[in-house]
């Protein structure tokens, strides 16, 4: 058992088998919401996990709560403190701060969980933004839109995955899209008391997107990947699918890198990951937003099969002021990621072609995280996307195709009328 431990803030489950793969016996403590950790049955399952030495339950959200953190348990002396959520990035930085420990540092943190301040920054910094602007309702909405003509992105300033996100034609829509982005829910992975919606009002912004993953120590990159995505058509900018690398001349990959370290300068970053997502607008890279932890959605599997690189293990090395040592500079090949999700609202009567998407060529990974009877709501944030799969070939363009061609394979089958009848 170390006698050190590696504090995780927020549980992911997918995470779990990276770790277990370089985490000894007892080195990892969880630290995940109280709600959270009863509604999904965090006790029990830490319990199950040999790398894990125990869960503290902690209101980490609240700001203000690392301090307390911190007096509460003088003793726990970490060797590293790991933002596993977006929820947990201010904390973490705070905490790293209190023990002592490289980190991204507060201020940063602040910066990157506030979509709003992120801008302002950011635009300092001569990095392009869209039109941008808080509103507090659906008359400040349309009114935005009168000023920038076209359509606009309603979004939060202050939540993850999509959640109460919408791309809104034009004022005469705005007091639906209103509605839309206050009814915010995430279930099991936040806690029940009420998180206030904080909404932005932006310009449209038209072109091809991208991600950015990169490793900084002290505020230097050791390490960028850059990731294509793909989205699903209709109002909603929930993702469909990954590419890693994306299919870009390598002086737009360097752009792609350069502007995202000059947003970590700007923010004043110092040791971790950073997950950038950028739009190419005529060649411009255009910000949308960008996290400071590991990105979600399979993209750092993909990336350590590309490359390949054990990521998360350089990473965890960072945050213990070690050096991770050398890290490729380009990947050898190509993965990617199509999600799945049922095209309709209703209950989910069978799931077909799972056994064949698993078998069909390149494919890596396949699998659905629903069974029969699951309610599905519709497409309206990442959350509702119930299964992915992954494929590995040469290149990316033939990556992408395998990956699509596996998931045209599975059919949900959809009863709309016992959604109705509910």
């Amino acid at each position: 058992m170390s006698a050190r431990p590696v504090l995780v803030v927020g549980y992911v489950a997918f995470a779990v088998p990276t770790l277990a793969g370089f985490q000894q016996a007892g080195s990892v403590i969880y630290v995940e919401e109280p709600d959270v950790a009863r509604k999904r049955h965090l006790a029990e399952a830490v319990r199950g996990i040999e790398y894990a030495r125990e869960l503290i339950e902690w209101e980490y959200h609240l700001p203000g709560r690392a301090d307390a953190f911190h007096a509460a348990h003088p003793g726990l002396d970490p060797v590293a403190v790991i933002p596993a959520v977006e929820y947990a990035v201010p904390f973490a930085a705070r905490l790293a701060e209190r023990y002592g420990l490289p980190g991204a540092g507060l201020g940063a943190a602040q910066l990157l969980r506030d979509k709003h301040q992120l801008r302002v920054v950011a635009a300092a910094a001569e990095i392009a933004n869209p039109a941008s602007e808080p509103v507090g309702s659906a008359a400040e909405l349309a009114a935005f839109m009168d000023r920038h003509p076209g359509p606009a992105v309603l979004k939060p300033a202050n939540r993850q995955a999509s959640v109460g996100t919408l791309v809104v034609r034009g004022p005469a829509e705005a007091e639906a899209a209103w509605a839309f982005g206050q009814a915010q829910d995430e279930g099991v992975f936040v806690p029940d008391r009420p998180i206030t919606p904080v909404m932005l009002a932006e310009q449209y912004v038209a072109g091809p997107e991208f991600s950015v993953e990169m490793l900084i120590a002290d505020g230097r990159p050791v390490f960028a990947n850059t990731t294509g995505k793909q989205l699903y058509p209709g109002p909603y900018p929930i993702e469909s699918g990954h590419t890693v690398p994306a299919e870009l001349p390598v002086e737009t990959h360097e752009l792609l890198a350069a502007e995202t370290e000059r947003l970590a300068t700007a923010v004043g970053f110092g040791t971790g990951v950073l997950h950038c997502e950028w739009i190419l607008a005529d060649g411009v890279p255009v910000l949308v937003e960008c996290a400071g932890r590991l990105p979600g959605d399979s993209i750092t599997d993909l990336i350590e099969a590309a490359y390949p690189v054990e990521l998360t293990r350089a990473y965890y090395a960072l945050m213990r002021g070690e050096q991770p040592g050398p890290l490729p500079a380009k990947a050898e090949r190509a993965t990617a990621a199509a999600f799945l999700a049922p095209d309709r609202p209703g209950t989910v009567t069978a799931v077909h072609g799972l056994d064949a998407a698993s078998a069909a060529e390149g494919v890596q990974l396949a699998v659905v995280g629903i069974a029969p009877g699951h309610r599905a709501a519709g497409l309206r944030s990442s959350w509702d996307r119930v299964g992915i799969v992954t494929t590995l070939a040469d290149t990316p363009a033939e990556a992408r195709r395998l990956a699509d061609a596996a998931a045209a394979l599975v059919r949900f089958d959809i009863d709309s009328h016992a959604e109705e009848d509910s």
